[in-house]
């Protein structure tokens, strides 16, 4: 909607702001150092609203949680616009000079009254009108918000609904009010800013473009396609029907990180060709053809990694890679080389300065000057511009500079995996303080936090279902089952059951998760699983040792 996919906010401004609304995110156990600059906002003063189905580790220092159903994160967004607009409290001189689409809008939401608005979130009328009302009157506000808003298969429509109230209050492009799309792992943003998306070049610039494309052919004096390629759903849809024979895999597991584990198996196993580019030997590795070590980024290359706040930073090397491994700028340079291109031996400064002729976000970012001022945020197109900490400032121009930014009218749609009498539960997946995603960089450290992979429970299932803490169940979903410990956790409301990616090896969780993907995005719908949890024994096993974080803050 506004042309940059990145977050509008520096982390300093969540200092500085009055409103803060979380939105599926358990900020505090999945973005520790982002909740730090969180928790100064809050001792400053900030009132904090918490939108999750859980009442997480985070909701610990909320004013208000906002216990919706999973899925109907636009239905709730949808009944706060309508609220703001019926109580008059809309920016109307900023919608009239700076936006397109809010009559469009304003019909849409028409429906989605507070009485409506409950009934499809279960959030009460009462919170979405506190929530509606703080929101539009807070002079700052900032909407921070991670994978319970995007694994869904709406995750742009989630996305439009939350940017849509940002436009209705004028919550953009000031310090202080903005949108924080917090990214789950390092240099993510710098991923996607560098090109490794299949419809963007370096510097968010459109690969369908005939004019960008020329410039990036004179510069690699070649043709390119002319059509954007594959995101990761697309590709396993394309292995599926076979139009996919070869996979070289960076840094990624996807054979313990898809949804429908089963699916994705059998899809690389039967791959002819599967290169797997790592520091360690994953599952997808173990079935690899050839897998080539890589040296560790962090600490064993040159280079930069962009933070959530569009901060470019320096990676300097400290080590060099153990046995075999080598830097991957060298094998992608080996492997350009046996297939016909000499590209020499690039380093990463010279990659760098093939990033800065390229991109307009990155051209005044020198080596020197990244060094010099501890970073610099994108975009930054001069040698001598200081960088930009606050994205869409233009939008308060009068008149507006460049485009209006665009209302997006988008509806509720309710998970696909129905709730059914044979599988009633709704089991919705995230992370730990004390791992990370599918292990692999955790599983071979010991943590006092650690407890394994367990099925957590309300306490009012747990009863109905006669279950009792430690007893191993059976989970089971339309595409298979596990078995897990029970957890009881009084965070989880009746129905909702939780689990996590982090122990893979010991229960597979994405087995039960379902591959329905945001056709836009290509993220599947991890957050919204429909299963049942049934008893295989009678005598429980003894509780693990140590409580969760969530349960020390309570």
């Amino acid at each position: 909607m506004f042309g940059a996919g990145g977050g509008t906010s520096a982390y300093r401004e969540i200092e500085e702001t009055d409103l803060i609304v979380l939105w599926g995110s358990n900020a505090r156990e999945t973005h520790p150092i982002f909740f730090h600059h969180l928790l100064k906002g809050k001792q400053a003063g900030a009132r904090m609203f918490a939108i999750d189905p859980r009442r997480t580790s985070s909701v610990a220092w909320a004013d208000v949680w906002m216990g919706l159903e999973v899925g109907s994160d636009v239905a709730l967004a949808n009944a706060i616009g309508r609220e703001i607009i019926a109580a008059g409290l809309c920016n109307t001189a900023f919608i009239e000079r700076a936006t397109s689409g809010f009559e469009e809008y304003k019909a849409a939401v028409e429906p989605y009254t507070l009485e409506h608005g409950e009934k499809l979130t279960g959030v009460k009328a009462d919170a979405i009108r506190d929530l509606a009302h703080s929101y539009a009157r807070a002079d700052r506000a900032q909407v921070c918000w991670t994978l319970g808003i995007t694994e869904h298969h709406n995750a742009v429509d989630n996305v439009f609904a939350i940017i849509n109230l940002s436009l209705l209050t004028g919550h953009i492009g000031r310090f202080g009010s903005g949108l924080v799309p917090l990214r789950g792992q390092n240099n993510v943003q710098g991923g996607g800013d560098m090109g490794a998306l299949p419809n963007k070049f370096v510097g968010g610039q459109d690969v369908e473009d005939p004019e960008l494309r020329a410039m990036f052919e004179r510069e690699y004096g070649r043709p390119l396609l002319e059509k954007r390629g594959w995101h990761l759903s697309e590709m396993f849809d394309a292995m599926e029907k076979g139009d996919l024979r070869a996979v070289y895999v960076l840094g990624e597991n996807p054979m313990q990180s898809e949804a429908d584990a089963k699916r994705t198996r059998r899809l690389l196993e039967g791959l002819d060709h599967l290169v797997v580019q790592d520091i360690f030997l994953t599952k997808t590795a173990e079935v690899a053809d050839v897998v080539l070590p890589a040296a560790a980024s962090w600490c064993e290359s040159e280079g930069t990694v962009t933070s959530s706040e569009r901060r470019v930073q320096r990676v300097r090397k400290a080590l060099d890679p153990p046995g075999q491994a080598r830097d991957d700028i060298e094998i992608l340079a080996a492997l350009a080389r046996r297939l016909g291109t000499d590209w020499g031996a690039p380093t990463a400064a010279a990659v760098w300065e093939e990033v800065r002729r390229l991109s307009p976000w990155h051209g005044g970012m020198s080596y020197a000057r990244l060094e010099a001022l501890n970073g610099l945020q994108w975009p930054c197109p001069t040698d001598d511009h200081p960088g930009s900490p606050t994205l869409h400032t233009r939008l308060w121009d009068d008149p507006v500079t460049g485009p209006r930014a665009p209302f997006e009218v988008v509806h509720h749609a309710p998970p696909v995996d129905e709730l059914t009498e044979d599988f009633p539960l709704r089991l919705t997946t995230g992370r730990r303080l004390d791992s990370y995603n599918t292990g692999v960089q955790t599983g071979g450290y010991t943590s006092p936090l650690r407890h394994g992979e367990r099925i957590e429970l309300s306490p009012e299932d747990a009863e109905r279902l006669q279950m009792v803490p430690g007893e191993v169940v059976r989970i089971v979903s339309r595409r298979g089952s596990v078995e897990a410990p029970v957890k009881i956790d009084p965070g989880l409301r009746p129905g909702l059951t939780f689990m996590t990616l982090h122990f893979p090896d010991d229960v597979e969780t994405n087995i039960l998760t379902i591959d329905a993907v945001d056709p836009r995005s290509g993220t599947a719908e991890f957050k919204a699983a429909a299963v049942r949890v049934e008893k295989i024994s009678v005598a429980p096993a003894a509780e693990p040792v140590g409580a969760s974080t969530a349960e020390r803050t309570r």
